[in-house]
């Protein structure tokens, strides 16, 4: 059987991996101009917060630098990265001081006492990443998900906007899978509850 030819990424990645173990420190410059600026938006975005973001990118370069040996080279290297940053993220996240979080039950659908939506529920079946590629949504967009409670807010951008699968969501969360789509499957009530409520106002002040 003819071997199949190895993922394009795998030698570029290879060779920058042998110089980085190698202790080649002009590799680890290289490897922060290839891949600093995506990690520093991902770490912004689970973050909101420039300096914090800023300084998850530098602890997650650290940890590279102290673990590149453990690379397998079974993902893209930028993958791997963009792993080590969010769990750094997400040890700020819990690190930052807990506030009582406000239930995502105000955001959600309501509903008469016969069962029937108190408020037509929307038609928008695009999912949310589908929606961030609008330019004339995304602002509404992020808007609308940093009102989500933290928990939810974190669950919704590592699955739909960092494309997490919902094992490595449950993962980096500590929390099983079933309590993982639980929350994700609310977050997107939510946040579809709150772009409808948005175009409403919109509507509203444009009539």
């Amino acid at each position: 059987m003819r071997e199949s030819s190895p993922a394009p990424w795998r030698s570029e990645d290879q060779a920058l991996i042998d110089r980085l173990v190698a202790g080649d420190e002009e590799a680890y410059e290289v490897l922060v101009r290839l891949h600093g600026g995506r990690l520093f938006a991902c770490a912004r975005r689970l973050l909101r917060d420039e300096q914090d973001a800023k300084d998850a990118v530098q602890e997650a370069f650290v940890s590279v630098h102290k673990h590149i040996c453990t690379f397998t080279g079974n993902a893209p290297l930028g993958a791997w990265l963009r792993r080590i940053v969010i769990n750094h993220a997400l040890m700020k996240l819990r690190c930052r001081k807990r506030q009582r979080e406000e239930c995502i039950d105000t955001f959600l659908p309501t509903f008469d006492a016969a069962g029937a939506h108190e408020r037509t529920p929307h038609t928008w079946q695009e999912s949310t990443d589908r929606l961030m590629e609008r330019n004339q949504t995304r602002r509404m967009v992020r808007a609308m998900i940093d009102r989500l409670p933290e928990s939810h807010r974190t669950a919704l951008m590592l699955r739909d906007i960092e494309e997490l699968s919902t094992r490595e969501a449950a993962r980096v969360l500590g929390v099983s899978e079933t309590a993982m789509k639980v929350r994700l499957h609310r977050a997107r009530q939510a946040l579809r509850t709150l772009l409808l409520e948005a175009r409403l106002a919109v509507d509203e002040e444009t009539r």
